[in-house]
């Protein structure tokens, strides 16, 4: 049995079914009942309710697996704690694998959020289990085209100039499907996970422009003005904690080109990982079948 944790986030919700197509039983974690109620939904039958950082969830979580899966809860001001106990509970569990999402670059300790997962690594590697390390670039996200969609802004909180690369959701799920498919064959594996392309915010936007056919141009958010809309209802210590972090991510992508090669997740995949282009035609596909529903 694998355990996933995260089990209905970015990743999550898109390598469980590809683990139970395997035929691999799978263990989910998440944070509240409408998640949980969401995979129940969805067919998973073993689901743990709670914080991580509760020893008695985790315990219960970690207990009986084979494996673990573990996506950290980024812009928490728990993810180092959680990353550090569950490592430790997966060794006291006898568990034999341990598959970690980490970040892309996570060296680049002037970011939070990477100067954490790379404490996480350095504990994973310290600890004697058998590990794989998957590190992504940043995600292509859905919700970033709502504005682009409606209102023609293809919006970044960090300099339109600065180039990065870029990998979509599903390739990550089918990578990590992969490893915990076969573990022994990637046990002590650390991969750099991008698809091609080193784009600007302008490139991006040029892209969407010639998908949805219109024209579509890029701008800079304030990262205040960003935060605003999306952690209005958080507690106030964790949205202090986020905003450092969602500052940080802007002073070093408006100072520093933040990519990454394709190459690991091409041989991974077996086939040209998905692009820019493609992502945003499967969401603008999508979002037009529901207008006309």
């Amino acid at each position: 049995m694998i355990l996933v944790t995260a089990a209905n986030g970015n990743q999550g919700k898109l390598l469980i079914p590809r683990l139970f197509e395997a035929g691999i039983p799978v263990r989910a974690s998440v944070r509240s009942e409408s998640s949980a109620e969401t995979l129940r939904a969805s067919g998973v039958t073993d689901v743990i309710v709670g914080d991580l950082a509760d020893a008695g969830v985790l315990e219960r979580a970690v207990r009986g697996v084979d494996a673990i899966y573990h996506v950290g809860p980024t812009l928490s001001p728990s993810e180092r704690e959680v990353g550090f106990a569950i490592i430790d509970a997966a060794v006291a569990a006898g568990v034999n694998h341990f598959v970690m999402s980490s970040v892309l670059h996570a060296i680049t300790t002037d970011l939070v959020q990477h100067e954490i997962k790379r404490d996480i690594e350095e504990h994973l590697l310290s600890s004697g289990l058998d590990f794989t390390i998957l590190q992504p670039t940043n995600y292509m996200l859905a919700h970033r085209l709502k504005p682009a969609f409606e209102r023609r802004v293809f919006e970044l909180t960090w300099s339109l100039d600065r180039r990065q690369s870029l990998i979509a959701p599903e390739d990550i799920a089918e990578v990590a499907a992969l490893v915990l498919g076969d573990l022994e064959h990637h046990v002590g594996a650390t991969y750099e996970l991008a698809s091609a392309g080193r784009y600007t915010a302008h490139d991006l936007a040029d892209i969407i422009s010639r998908v949805v056919g219109r024209p579509v141009v890029a701008g800079e958010i304030d990262v205040d003005t960003f935060a605003g809309r999306i952690f209005a209802n958080i507690d106030p210590g964790e949205k202090e904690y986020r905003l450092r972090a969602m500052h940080a991510i802007s002073a070093r992508y408006s100072s520093n080109d933040f990519v990454g090669n394709p190459n690991v997740l091409t041989w991974l995949l077996g086939r040209t990982p998905t692009t820019w282009e493609q992502f945003v035609s499967a969401n603008f596909a999508a979002v037009t079948s529901e207008a006309m529903a």
